[in-house]
């Protein structure tokens, strides 16, 4: 699986998006590079439908990677409904329960990367409410925490307001990680942002989930 992907209260689908990440570093061999230049919401502009979500997700990283088709992710990445987020956990009908119980509407899901070497993930999921994404960006953090050790800093300096950053120096081997990385869940209004990145050095990796998130904070309608 792929660094990055959720976890639940209780157990919110841990490990399933990070875990992600890591096996999505593993299927790069023939990745083709796309393009797409995301524009900001205006005040009013919440999404009504996922169609509308990807249009406000990042298009580019400031490392540079190159971004990564969604059907050469496994999973494949893109357009996430309730049921897809539910299937990266043990128990995706108790998931399903947990994550409509938050009110969860639809995500977005993308990567950048090569062959081998860093990786960087960016997923956005939106709710009906903001206690939902607040929510689920917590319970996240404390599950991942628990799944990749290191530190969970609570808003941490390096980041925007509203965020909880993971830093993990050394390679956890039993769940695919085995770089440096670093791990953010942020909450911006009826949106859960999360950013993950995998890179030669956990400064390499704060440095860049920390612009990457600014950069997609801002294309999302004022919180």
């Amino acid at each position: 699986m792929t660094p990055g992907r959720p976890a639940r209260r209780g157990a919110v689908a841990a490990g399933g998006r990070l875990a992600l990440l890591v096996a999505a570093s593993l299927l790069l061999g023939c990745g083709r590079a796309v393009d797409g230049v995301p524009t900001a919401a205006p005040p009013s502009g919440r999404p009504t439908s996922a169609a509308e979500l990807e249009r406000l997700v990042v298009g580019e990283v400031p490392s540079g990677l190159p971004r990564l088709p969604d059907d050469e992710v496994h999973p494949p990445a893109g357009h996430k409904r309730l049921e897809d987020v539910a299937a990266y956990a043990p128990d995706p009908e108790r998931e399903l329960d947990v994550l409509d119980s938050y009110g969860y509407r639809f995500g977005w899901e993308r990567f950048w990367g090569r062959e081998s070497g860093p990786i960087t993930g960016v997923f956005v999921d939106q709710f009906e409410q903001r206690a939902g994404a607040g929510a689920y960006a917590e319970d996240l953090a404390r599950n991942d925490a628990e799944l990749y050790g290191g530190m969970l800093s609570d808003d941490p300096p390096e980041l925007p307001a509203n965020c909880r950053l993971l830093t993990v120096d050394t390679p956890v081997p039993e769940t695919g990680l085995t770089d440096p990385a670093a791990f953010a869940w942020c909450w911006h209004g009826v949106f859960s942002v999360s950013v993950t990145a995998v890179a030669a050095t956990r400064d390499d990796a704060v440095q860049e989930v920390g612009a990457v998130l600014e950069e997609q904070l801002a294309l999302l309608p004022p919180a």
